[in-house]
């Protein structure tokens, strides 16, 4: 509640009316499109005995919770709960059949003093601290629901477990972008034995045959999804069965696309487990050491392309779905980044490694100066842009990649702030997108892909536009939102990314811990800290959406699962790093000064202004 100076008058009507708070429900179904219900389940056997599970069925979730029931046709049930949570006390889903709440009676006027106008104490930042602590527990309880068992050991988390949702499609499925949240949030925890498993099965599921059309992937391809399978046991005539893993690697997905985003998520959740567990050895062991090699190679591997950054198609990332970012997009670049170093970290000095560690060396190199050079965008660049010249045919070219000034669109002059700025979302010949993307800028502040300067403007544009990309829910997937004749022709007229809406600049909670990673990097966590109040305020009482609507995020998505676990999980996550800041260390990667010394090099000899005579630089990099 805000303190007024006792020097000025207070009127007790309307200033009890403001501090007052109104909480408005809403609700809302949605089905998740990205990846269809498999036709045939593939056969892959983890080292899973054959006894025979109770009854015929496949997913087990939470833990000590019953199996799924079957209904007539096949489709499974929700999880039941267990016995405890059918008192309304202890359910966290208790609230669903209640009848709608009231708004809360308003907060009594306060003096400077922190007293009422009656002379009564002031408890309300005690209430909010026990509101918030039940908020907590609630959604422990929900995350540790929605746990994956396979052959009796917890293995990941569901995408969303909503009990009225009679129709689950794929978010049934453990999702590897998915589950990171959940996984950073039971290593804070102290419970590793999850991330642990859900690391070694989705390692061995790596190797896993994946053909579509008769074209096979590169091996090192991670999953984008997985499912928990129960299938009669094969030449048994008793009716046994076995749990099988059920792996998706794009060739279900809808429009067909290969997780990108996958392989370099599993790097970087490997790496804080190390560093949370203390369990260190764990890298060196050589099925993992193996599949972290698998996927660097997939990545470094030459190709046609100029660029240090990672040629990708549309919808390979969180972004699932057309929009427009196909080519280079900055949340792709940025987590390959960090997959680098990471990877770097935990390779074992062997004769085999030296070319990939020396391979990985120069690309890390020249992504960030690409990246920190070419898709820096503030007041000055600009304006800078805005007075390119085109056509430049020439070594020392300063429009390097022909940029036409009319690209910029009229919503930006306006909206770049004069201090601060950011990574745009995209950058090939003649295309700039200059969308602001949230992930990719909040984890190259993570990766130190930005420098130090550049971290720090992107939250100072944070918190310059947060009617922009906070506003009544955190945060802004992207920004802003694709509309009128360019959403149809980029989205291709999709009716889940409508403006405002899903991954067309809709809101998305989980986004708040990477947000606080960031923060706490650079040690202004108390932007993080108000973006988590203003989610605390609606969140558990909207059941944990997976997105909202709106400019202002003021909807629960039309389409948004309730109950998303990343929405649940990415809560809990920045809650426990406020608490315990130095914590985030196991996610965030610092700058090598090697690299920031040759970068600074770098840019002085990209300089067309640079004086002649200056002496090069004594160490060859390659970029």
């Amino acid at each position: 509640i805000p303190l007024v100076p006792a020097a000025q008058p207070i009127n007790p009507v309307s200033f009890a009316f403001a501090s007052g708070s109104t909480q408005v429900r809403f609700d809302g179904s949605s089905e998740r499109m990205g990846i269809a219900q498999a036709a045939a389940p593939l056969r892959l056997h983890l080292g899973c005995s054959g006894a025979a599970p109770p009854r015929p069925t496949s997913l087990r979730v939470g833990v000590g919770f019953g199996s799924h029931a079957r209904r007539k046709g096949g489709r499974r049930r929700n999880p039941p709960r267990a016995a405890s949570s059918l008192h309304p006390s202890s359910n966290p889903r208790a609230h669903d059949h209640e009848p709608a709440l009231k708004p809360p009676a308003p907060a009594p006027a306060v003096d400077v003093a922190g007293r009422d106008l009656n002379g009564a104490a002031d408890h309300a930042p005690q209430q909010r601290r026990r509101a918030a602590s039940d908020l907590e527990e609630e959604a422990w309880a929900l995350l540790r629901e929605s746990v994956v068992s396979y052959c009796g050991s917890p293995v990941g988390t569901i995408a969303a477990c909503d009990p009225n949702d009679s129709s689950p499609l794929n978010y049934d499925q453990v999702f590897i972008r998915d589950f990171v949240p959940s996984g950073i949030a039971f290593l804070l925890k102290g419970e590793y034995d999850i991330v642990r498993n859900f690391i070694l099965h989705t390692l061995q599921l790596q190797s896993w045959e994946k053909t579509m059309d008769c074209h096979s992937p590169g091996q090192g391809l991670m999953p984008a999804s997985f499912k928990v399978r129960v299938v009669p046991l094969e030449g048994d005539e008793e009716g046994a069965t076995e749990e099988v893993l059920d792996p998706d690697f794009g060739e279900a997905a809808i429009g067909r696309v290969a997780p990108v985003d996958s392989g370099l998520w599993w790097i970087i959740l490997l790496r804080a487990y190390g560093k949370c567990s203390g369990d260190l050895s764990f890298h060196e062991r050589i099925d993992v050491q193996t599949g972290i090699k698998l996927i660097l190679k997939l990545c470094l591997a030459d190709g046609f392309d100029m660029f240090p950054t990672l040629l990708v198609t549309d919808g390979s990332c969180m972004m699932d779905r057309r929009m427009g970012i196909h080519g280079h997009p900055l949340e792709i670049q940025s987590l390959f980044y960090s997959a680098l170093l990471c990877a770097r970290e935990m390779l074992t000095p062997e004769d085999g490694s030296a070319d990939l560690i020396r391979a990985l060396n120069n690309r890390l190199m020249a992504l960030s100066f690409h990246i920190r050079e070419y898709y820096w965008l503030d007041k000055r660049k600009l304006n800078e842009i805005y007075r390119y010249k085109t056509e430049e045919y020439s070594y020392d070219a300063v429009n390097k990649f022909n940029i036409y000034p009319d690209q910029i669109p009229p919503w930006l002059v306006e909206w770049i702030p004069p201090e601060g700025g950011y990574l745009i979302g995209n950058l090939q010949p003649a295309h700039m997108d200059f969308r602001f993307f949230s992930l990719g800028n909040l984890w190259s502040i993570v990766s130190s892909l930005a420098t130090t300067r550049q971290s720090h403007a992107i939250l100072d544009l944070v918190e310059a536009k947060w009617s922009d990309l906070v506003a009544e829910m955190p945060l802004k997937i992207c920004y802003p939102a694709l509309e009128d004749q360019e959403w149809k022709y980029i989205t291709g007229s999709d009716p889940k990314n409508t403006p405002w809406s899903y991954h067309n600049a809709g809101s998305w909670p989980t986004l708040l811990w990477q947000l606080t990673v960031a923060c706490i990097k650079m040690n202004r966590p108390e932007i993080a800290a108000r973006a988590v109040e203003v989610a605390e305020r609606r969140i558990s009482t909207d059941k944990w959406p997976e997105y909202y609507d709106t400019k202002r995020g003021r909807f629960i998505g039309k389409q948004a699962r309730l109950f998303q676990t990343w929405s649940i999980a990415g809560f809990l996550v920045a809650k426990l790093l406020l608490e315990n800041p130095e914590k985030s260390r196991i996610l965030c990667n610092n700058e090598d000064e090697e690299f920031a010394n040759a970068f600074n090099l770098m840019a002085d000899s990209c300089n067309p202004n640079r004086k002649r005579g200056r002496k090069a630089p004594k160490k060859t990099y390659i970029v």
